[in-house]
């Protein structure tokens, strides 16, 4: 009986796992980073990084008007590594006229992409969705040229599914 107490974690050992270093260091962090840092490569020379940008919040591939902690994160962290790279993103959040769905964050669709582009003279917008399985998190990333539709860019990526991701990809309902 001893044995099996001492195996169960306490709170001192599960604090002394997560510090502010390793969570400063979150692979979560640096594989948006990388997804954003692929997407600028490709989009050299395409568009111009003084023009704003908008960036939409990640939605979910199976239902399409729905977003999670993790779509609206990971768009929050691409968003700041095309701004750190020198690229003028435009913050959403602060626009009286983008329609906000509580909850979700910024969700643009198709047929939505041209006006709100137009609205913030955007030359173009980030998109995203990402897919839940029982092992990983898929995401799929696009540059798209709004007055085009024309996908100037786009990444792949994917995260393991671990208690973490597991937490932030459940839908708020209300």
């Amino acid at each position: 009986m001893l044995a099996a107490c001492a195996s169960v974690p306490t709170e001192s050992s599960i604090n002394a796992k997560i510090n502010y270093a390793t969570a400063a260091n979150n692979p979560f962090i640096e594989n948006n980073y990388k997804a954003a840092d692929a997407l600028a490569q490709q989009l050299n020379g395409k568009i111009n990084p003084a023009q704003p940008m908008i960036i939409a919040t990640l939605v979910n591939i199976d239902e399409l008007s729905s977003s999670s902690t993790f779509g609206r994160l990971a768009s929050e962290q691409i968003s700041s590594r095309f701004s750190q790279a020198g690229y003028s993103m435009i913050e959403m959040k602060f626009r009286d006229y983008v329609y906000m769905k509580q909850d979700q964050g910024e969700l643009l669709l198709t047929r939505e992409i041209k006006d709100v582009a137009k609205n913030h003279n955007a030359q173009a917008v980030i998109a995203g969705t990402y897919a839940l399985s029982s092992d990983a998190v898929f995401v799929n990333l696009k540059v798209i040229q709004p007055s085009t539709n024309v996908v100037l860019a786009v990444h792949d990526y994917a995260f393991p599914m671990d208690s973490n991701l597991r937490s932030m990809t459940r839908t708020i309902r209300k």
